[in-house]
């Protein structure tokens, strides 16, 4: 009995591969170009518009205004793009890590094997979503610092100018205005942006530091407050001052800003940003500037107090007075004493200045006796002789001083001269080369000019030829006359010319008048018969057979 064959031997394996290989042959071939397009126009008619969720990943805002990003999930990624006319319609900044809910067309990108989903509107995936990404920007940027509270500054007590940040058609304004109005009217500078939608925190975040950058003294002044006002909304609504370019323009702003954002709900991250908040704007506006007519009761009430006082100072320093003058001795008992130290002084003082005239005369004996002439003389000469000393140090020290310097001179002079000579030697060399390169350059010049000359008279000459052949010139010299009328124009068949007409016909060596007299039809010639050949091996005489 036969064994058998193992499962993985050749022939079962040739077999199998022989009939699979056959099908296969009928498939259509197809281009690459061909099956993408097949593949695109499957997945786009497949599919069409459709609604998903994900987590934004890779989120790349391109210079030409596309937006490419990642749509994912815990197990697949879905490349996604909002072209740039589509992108003024979202109203969320796009940043990875925010849950949102896109709505377009899945297609397929050829040039890279992949498809993706072409977004037109995107929306934050609730509530939640945009709360998480609101906490994650607030840790950021309080790790950075931006909310420490020892970077907040002190609002003035009485602001000269105001600078409000809000929009110059809503009630958020007027009530500034008019709450301002009620408690103690400021000059207001408004800066109008947009609060709401594409570009409106850009336009926050610019104002904010348009403002700080005017100067203190300069035709627009400077505020002393800023006010960033806003009236509520839903958190999509006040979602341009979670934006984090706001907030670092908060931060950073010198001037003293109070944010009033929204109702006393409403959070926002300009609000832990700026140096005070206010739960409305008419709150801002009662912070910033106090109530006049309670200052004026104020510095009336303190007014009072302060004569008051005063008189009842000067009331108590008055009787003062009084019992210190009743305390006080009698004016001959207080002199008493020093008039009579004054008397024994007056008695010391001739005899004390006698002695005091005695004792400077003795000194100035004394000192008189140590300027003797001789001792005046050896100084003399001791100073003389240090001055002629130095002097003559000073000599030698100029001396080899300026020997130094000639020495450093004429060596420098010596390098001077040997540069100069290289510098002469090299630009010699140089012009040398260089006269060789254009003479090389004018011969190579002369011999394409000649080159091209010569091609060009070749070509002058073979236009010449063909200019000579196809001038009807040619075909006169060989007999033939050119027929015209009286205008000059040539005439190309006999219906055309009426008996009687003027013609002139141009030979090759000038032209010659005539009248034309009765046309006749010309008769076409007969084509000329030509002998038959007979076939080879019959008689011809005259001629021999070749075989």
């Amino acid at each position: 009995m036969c064994p058998r064959p193992p499962r993985d031997s050749r022939p079962p394996i040739r077999y199998y591969a022989a009939m699979n290989e056959a099908p296969r042959l009928n498939i259509v071939e197809l281009t690459v170009s061909e099956l993408s397009a097949q593949l695109k126009k499957t997945v786009e008619d497949a599919y069409g518009y459709v609604r998903v969720r994900g987590e934004l990943g890779n989120v790349k805002y391109h210079s030409s205004g596309h937006i490419y990003l990642d749509l994912k999930d815990d197990r697949a990624t879905l490349a996604g793009v909002v072209w740039r006319t589509a992108a003024p319609r979202i109203r969320v900044k796009l940043e990875a890590g925010l849950e949102v809910v896109v709505t377009g067309r899945i297609t397929t990108f050829p040039g890279q094997s992949k498809y993706q989903i072409v977004i037109e509107t995107v929306e934050p995936a609730g509530l939640g979503a945009l709360m998480a990404l609101v906490e994650e920007r607030k840790k950021k940027l309080g790790a950075e610092g931006l909310f420490d509270p020892a970077r907040k500054q002190l609002l003035p007590f009485l602001p000269a100018v105001i600078g409000v940040i809000t929009s110059p058609t809503g009630a958020v304004i007027r009530d500034i205005l008019h709450r301002l109005a009620d408690r103690f009217p400021r000059r207001v500078l408004v800066w109008p942006v947009k609060v709401q939608g594409d570009g409106s925190a850009e336009e926050v975040a610019a104002a904010i530091r348009g403002f700080n950058a005017l100067p203190e003294h300069g035709p627009i002044p400077r505020p002393d407050v800023l006010i960033v006002a806003r009236g509520g909304g839903s958190l999509e609504d006040l979602w341009s001052f979670n934006e984090e370019i706001v907030v670092r323009a908060a931060a950073d702003s010198m001037i003293p800003l109070v944010a009033a954002v929204g109702h006393e709900t409403d959070v926002t991250l300009i609000d832990f940003a700026a140096d005070r908040r206010a739960p409305t704007p008419t709150a801002a506006a009662e912070m910033a500037v106090p109530v006049r007519a309670e200052l004026i009761d104020r510095v009336n009430s303190l007014a009072r107090r302060n004569v008051a006082c005063w008189l009842r100072g000067q009331e108590a320093r008055r009787t003062e007075l009084r019992s210190a003058v009743r305390a006080l001795p009698d004016a001959d008992d207080l002199l008493a004493l020093p008039r009579q130290r004054l008397d024994a002084a007056a008695e010391r003082l001739p005899l004390a200045l006698k002695a005091n005239a005695q004792q400077h005369h003795t000194r100035f004996s004394r000192i008189d006796a140590q300027f003797r002439p001789a001792l005046v003389l050896s100084w003399t000469a001791r100073e003389r002789l240090r001055v002629q000393t130095s002097s003559e140090r000073t000599v030698k020290a100029l001396k080899v001083l300026q020997a130094r310097r000639h020495d450093r001179f004429s060596a420098v002079a010596l390098r001077l001269a040997a540069g100069v000579r290289a510098n002469a030697q090299a630009h010699l060399v140089a012009v040398r080369h260089d006269r060789l390169r254009v003479t090389g350059l004018i011969e190579r010049a002369h011999r394409a000019m000649d080159i091209v000359l010569d091609r060009r008279y070749a070509r002058l000459d073979a236009a010449g030829q063909l200019l000579s052949a196809f001038s009807y010139r040619g075909v006169l010299e060989r007999g033939f006359a050119l027929v015209r009328d009286r205008e000059g124009r040539p005439l190309r068949s006999a219906a055309t010319v009426s008996s009687g007409k003027a013609l002139e016909i141009e030979f090759s060596d000038g032209r010659v008048g005539a009248i034309a007299g009765d046309t006749r039809p010309v008769q076409p010639l007969s084509a000329p018969v030509r002998p038959r050949r007979r076939r080879s091996g019959g008689d011809v005489p005259g001629q021999g057979s070749l075989f």
